[in-house]
C-alpha cells in the first residue's frame, strides 16, 4: 500500500497505526493471507461475498468516524463470557482477522497495550492477548504446519 495511503488513514481517523503493522502494509500488501479467513483490508473494504457476513458490519464499525483514536478501554485481559458490548470494548483496536463464530484478532492502536494483538470470542475465549506485536503473531501463523 503507498505510504501516502497509509498516512491519508491515519490522519483521517487521528491515530499512529503501530509500526510492526504500518510496515507489513507498506511493504507487503493490504489484507493479503493470513490467519483465521486471511487478513481484513485497512482502507478499502474487501468484496462481499454473495451474502451478508458479520465480519463485513465489523469492519465498516471499525472506521466510523473517531472509532480507531478511542482509547482502548482494558488493561487486562477480561474473561468469558463477556457481559460488557463488544461495541464498547472495540474501541481503539482494529480487526485484523475473523477467526469465525464471532471471534476477531484486534491489533490494539493506543493506550499502554498499543502495539499488541488480541483476540475478541465473547462467548469461551473472554478478550485477550495473543501476542506482543503484529511481526510476532503473523510469523507464528506462518510456521505453523
Amino acid at each position: 500500500m503507498p505510504e501516502a495511503e497509509i498516512r491519508a488513514f491515519e490522519a483521517t481517523h487521528g491515530i499512529d497505526l503501530p509500526a510492526e503493522y504500518r510496515s507489513f502494509v507498506a511493504q507487503v500488501g493490504d489484507g493479503p493471507a493470513g490467519p483465521g479467513y486471511g487478513l481484513m483490508p485497512l482502507a478499502v473494504p474487501r468484496t462481499k461475498a454473495r451474502e451478508e457476513w458479520a465480519v463485513d458490519d465489523e469492519w465498516e464499525e471499525d472506521r466510523l468516524s473517531g472509532r480507531l483514536a478511542e482509547p482502548f478501554v482494558l488493561t487486562e485481559p477480561l474473561p468469558s463470557p463477556i457481559d460488557a458490548p463488544g461495541d464498547e470494548l472495540t474501541r481503539g483496536t482494529l480487526m485484523l482477522a475473523e477467526e469465525g463464530c464471532g471471534i476477531y484478532i484486534r491489533l490494539i492502536l493506543n493506550g499502554p497495550r498499543a502495539g499488541e494483538v488480541w483476540r475478541m470470542d465473547p462467548d469461551w475465549g473472554g478478550f485477550v492477548q495473543v501476542s506482543p506485536g503484529f511481526r510476532t503473531w503473523y510469523t507464528e501463523w506462518l510456521q505453523r504446519p
